[in-house]
Parts: C-alpha cells; sequence; structure tokens
C-alpha cells in the first residue's frame, strides 16, 4: 500500500567519480588528466548536499607530479570543508601519481588483480646525438644561462646535468613519500616489505598486505553494501571520445605524433598492460 512517508523518505545519494588516463597534458592529444580539466567536476560531487560520501575511481599509471599533488590536495580540501568521506576505488592500474590521488581517499580499496604502487619518480628521454650525426646533422645550441640546455637529447649527457636531475627527483620523492605515510598512517607496514617506497608495483591483493589499500572491493559492490541497495550512485566523469582524441591529431606530422602515441602506450605498458 502506497505510504506518504515515502514522499518524505530521505534519498541516499553517494556522488561516483571516475578519474582515468595518462595524468598531466601528455603528448600532442593534450587529453590527460589535470587539475584544470577535473576541477569542475570534483565541485560538483562534493556540492551534493547530504551526501553519504564521495567515491572516486582510479585508473592511472601515474604522470605529472604536479597535476596529480593538485588533484589529491583539492579532494582533500572538500573532504574536510564539507566534513564528507571519501572512498577510493582502484581500477586496472593506480600507480605512481595514481596512488598518490588515491591516497586521498579515507578508505582504498581495488581488485585483487588490480596494480597498486609505484612510489617513486621517473624521467625518461632519448639519446638522439649518433643519429644526428649520421644523418649529417650539427647540433647548434645557443643559451643564456649555462644550465639551459641542461639534458638535450641531441648532445652528451653531462654528470653535473644528471646530478641534478637526480636531487630534484630525490626531492620529489620524498614528498610523495610524505603524503603516503600521512594518509596512510598505522596503514602501511614499511616493515613488512623494504621495497616499499622504491618504486615497485603490486597486485591489489599483496597492496593489500601491505596496507597501501585497506580491502579488496569494487565502487558499486563497496557502495551499496555500505549504504544499502537502495542507494543512488551519480555519476561524475568529464566526457572524452577517443576517436576524436586520435583524429585530432590527424593533420599533425606523422613522426612526432606515432612518438607521442607510443610514448603515452609505454606507460601503460610499465605495468603489464
Amino acid at each position: 500500500m502506497f505510504s506518504i512517508f515515502k514522499i518524505f523518505k530521505k534519498k541516499k545519494i553517494v556522488p561516483h567519480i571516475r578519474l582515468s588516463g595518462i595524468i598531466g597534458s601528455v603528448g600532442k592529444f593534450k587529453q590527460g588528466l589535470d587539475f584544470v580539466g577535473q576541477k569542475e567536476i570534483i565541485e560538483k560531487a562534493f556540492s551534493i548536499k547530504k551526501a553519504l560520501a564521495v567515491a572516486i575511481s582510479i585508473n592511472s599509471p601515474g604522470g605529472s607530479p604536479v597535476q596529480s599533488h593538485l588533484i589529491y590536495s583539492y579532494i582533500r580540501k572538500l573532504a574536510k570543508k564539507n566534513n564528507t568521506k571519501v572512498l577510493v576505488f582502484a581500477e586496472d592500474v593506480a600507480a605512481s601519481g595514481g596512488y598518490l590521488i588515491a591516497c586521498a581517499g579515507d578508505e582504498i580499496y581495488a581488485n585483487s588483480s588490480s596494480i597498486v604502487g609505484s612510489i617513486g619518480v621517473i624521467y625518461s628521454s632519448f639519446g638522439l646525438q649518433e643519429l644526428i650525426k649520421k644523418a649529417g646533422i650539427q647540433r647548434r645550441i645557443y643559451t643564456a644561462g649555462r644550465n639551459k640546455s641542461t639534458l638535450d637529447p641531441f648532445v652528451e649527457e653531462k654528470k653535473e646535468d644528471i646530478d641534478r636531475l637526480k636531487k630534484i627527483q630525490l626531492e620529489l620523492h620524498s614528498d610523495f613519500i610524505k603524503v603516503v605515510e600521512e594518509s596512510r598512517t598505522n596503514k602501511i607496514k614499511k616493515d613488512a616489505n623494504p621495497d616499499l617506497f622504491t618504486g615497485e608495483f603490486w597486485s591489489g591483493s599483496t597492496a593489500k598486505k601491505l596496507g597501501l589499500i585497506d580491502e579488496i572491493g569494487n565502487a558499486d559492490e563497496v557502495i551499496k553494501e555500505k549504504f544499502g541497495e537502495d542507494v543512488k550512485i551519480k555519476k561524475f566523469e568529464k566526457p572524452t571520445s577517443w576517436i576524436s582524441k586520435k583524429l585530432s591529431g590527424a593533420n599533425q606530422n606523422q613522426v612526432e605524433t606515432l612518438i607521442n602515441i607510443i610514448e603515452e602506450k609505454s606507460i601503460w605498458q610499465r605495468y603489464g598492460f
């Protein structure tokens, strides 16, 4: 029988954000995750009045340390401002910057086969000096500032350049470790694995043992377990089109476009995909 009380029954809502892709403006297509691109949907999710929690699914192998940190910090800022619990769910990969963002969660979940971790910093480039020699090309560089051409891929590496880069990487790595330690206080088990902060990555099952995640589970199941089968999960995701991304570069220089595609693919393939 219809009850008038159903009209006044409180709706149970959990906003669900999905963050997917390489972090930063990556390659020629510039379609990666960045703070500016995700700020609006994060704000909308946290603006839902009396939301029971905010859920965030992450599928990212990492990317820009700065953009990762900006997204992480903004999620924590809004969570604190609105006194809202954040539930994070790792999908295929939550590694490097993807895991840094995951640390914004009060609770982190993953699939048993998810790839989690890679708490480290990487820089990669090419050494093309021999290639241009074979092609009969001379590299000419004019700078104001003797370090302006640091790690130019068309000249021989210099030890002082590598040392300078390494110093910066160690500083960034220290910042990353600090975020993990602060967000996973009394959860991470450093003694259980000395490789925890070496850039190593693990399956979701092992990540749970190490304290990098809290439990195994996927978003819909966990949300319904916590808040009931009648909970409404409101989706928030920035719309993207794979076809439009690829076609947007169709008239660009083919070699440069190919390099950017390979670069993007190589980041994912470090984790077996």
